[in-house]
């Protein structure tokens, strides 16, 4: 066969395979594809309705439509063709399994097989399988889908986001990396999940909108990078974080930039909120009262105490006898 990256035009005696990425316009391909579908004696496809056929047929194009043939026949139709013709197959949405194996077999039993060369038109991009995400998400909450995914809402899904969150940091801690992997594709879950539902709204959004403002604000918090800011340490960085954050918020008409508990959610665990209310004083310079700052010590080391307490007993339901918790009270 021929080398995959070969640039050479698809000559008589030649079979070119075009294979594309599902995620990139099937109209986008590369120099070395666009050569040989121009550069063809004869280009076959499946069907008319296949996205790269299309796209050809609109450049001026002519493909030839043979149906659907199973791998072996249509193995052997390519490279019987190919004998006297430059032939390229455009590779189907399906990916056509089975046919290289197919192809390989035919030109195995010839004397003088034609050359078979794989064309790529085209690459995924980084970040494409996000397509692949939104598009399951999609096909799960459309008519036809899923019954439970359709009847959700942003209010029966928030306990889902929290839990799935959880499970993110047990898997940080336990430092697997592919469990981490796992995990955060739970929360994507969730994201595209609110996405799909708010999209349906009449006032709502979807996930270009989560998307774009996501981008909006990395940029607008990262002058250093984007722009001329030159913040150059990771304390300056958190500086200007909280200093460009405060001038949005006044922006916006929020006000409560000044209180270091503004913006913190009354639903976040204390422990975090602890934790980011010290960081902010710290970034702002703030100076603590250090009885308060005992206090909350205190305050945290009880939390801790009983949220053992609480894990302990869950425990010791969960490793009770089912059949003395299944027996009715005397």
């Amino acid at each position: 066969m021929g080398h995959p990256l070969q640039r050479r035009p698809v000559t008589a005696g030649r079979l070119g395979l075009l294979v594309t990425s599902p995620r990139v316009a099937p109209g986008l391909l590369s120099s070395s594809a666009w050569s040989a579908v121009t550069g063809a004696d004869r280009l076959l496809a499946r069907a008319a309705d296949e996205p790269l056929v299309e796209a050809l047929a609109d450049a001026g194009l002519a493909v030839e439509c043979i149906g659907d043939l199973a791998p072996a026949a249509l193995a052997r139709t390519l490279v019987d063709l190919a004998a006297g013709a430059a032939v390229v197959w455009l590779g189907s949405a399906d990916a056509d399994p089975g046919l290289s194996d197919a192809i390989a077999s035919e030109v195995s039993r010839l004397e003088s097989p034609p050359d078979v060369e794989l064309v790529v038109g085209s690459w995924d991009v980084q970040g494409g399988r996000l397509l692949d995400v939104v598009a399951a998400m999609d096909r799960l909450r459309s008519p036809g889908g899923c019954p439970w995914d359709a009847e959700q809402t942003h209010t029966s899904l928030a306990p889902y986001l929290v839990e799935e969150t959880h499970e993110v940091l047990e898997a940080i801690a336990g430092g697997d990396l592919r469990a981490v992997a796992e995990e955060l594709g739970d929360v994507l879950l969730q994201v595209v999940f609110h996405a799909r539902v708010a999209e349906e709204a009449e006032d709502g959004f979807d996930i270009d909108t989560v998307a774009g403002l996501l981008v909006d604000k990395l940029v607008r918090r990262h002058p250093h990078v984007f722009a001329d800011g030159d913040a150059a340490t990771p304390a300056q960085v958190e500086q200007e974080w909280e200093r460009i954050k405060a001038q949005e918020k006044e922006a916006d008409g929020a006000g409560g930039a000044d209180d270091l508990l503004h913006g913190i959610p009354p639903s976040l665990p204390p422990e975090l909120a602890a934790n980011k209310v010290l960081a902010r004083a710290r970034r702002r310079g703030v100076v603590l009262d250090q009885a308060t700052l005992t206090a909350l010590d205190a305050a945290r080391a009880d939390l801790a105490a009983a949220q053992d307490r609480v894990r302990s007993v869950l425990h010791a339901l969960t490793t009770r006898d089912p059949g003395r918790a299944a027996r009715p009270s005397p």
